[in-house]
């Protein structure tokens, strides 16, 4: 199961699409065998028999199960426009940065004397190039939630908590709990 952060690159990245994905079943199947070689291919990545996924893309079955339809379109918008994801994740890494917003739990670690109880907040930060680096390598290495989370964290930590170094240089961890929404944009 992927967790929050994994689904928030995914919404960003389908923001991107220059075009939408096929819109019948025929064409959706179609385009699966077209990407992964065979209907064999299909049918184990969408849960059906080879026969099922040729009655599809001939047109002889037009209506899956809910379940399988959801898989078939979960199926297509994941591989759709791997040079459009591809160029906007390198743009993000390189120039642009991201930009996230969260409403979670923030927790932190700072000296004596400060409060340090961790609250909700409502957050929209534009983080460096850097860390959109870090976060699609991470990614791509297979890192899970924690360690992504780990990531945005010390961009906000960077970013908004200390504010590029100008205040609160003694907080030396950021965390990010209890999650109620978060959304990416690059």
């Amino acid at each position: 199961m992927a967790g929050e952060i994994e689904d928030a690159i995914e919404r960003a990245d389908r923001e991107a699409f220059t075009r939408e994905p096929p819109k019948t079943l025929k064409g959706r199947i179609s385009y699966l065998i077209k990407q992964l070689g065979s209907a064999k291919a299909v049918a184990r990545e969408i849960g059906v028999t080879a026969d099922s996924v040729n009655r599809y893309r001939r047109g002889a079955r037009k209506h899956p199960r809910a379940d399988v339809a959801a898989r078939i379109d979960e199926a297509v918008r994941a591989r759709w426009q791997p040079k459009v994801r591809g160029r906007r994740r390198r743009q993000a890494a390189t120039t642009g940065g991201i930009t996230v917003e969260t409403r979670a739990r923030f927790g932190y670690t700072a000296p004596i004397g400060t409060t340090d109880d961790g609250r909700f907040r409502r957050l929209t930060v534009h983080l460096p190039p850097e860390y959109a680096r870090r976060l699609f390598e991470a990614r791509d290495a297979g890192a899970g939630d924690r360690e992504m989370r780990g990531i945005i964290a010390d961009g906000f930590k960077d970013v908004y908590f200390q504010d590029g170094g100008g205040r609160a240089m003694g907080l030396s961890d950021v965390a990010i709990n209890d999650i109620d929404y978060l959304d990416l944009d690059y």
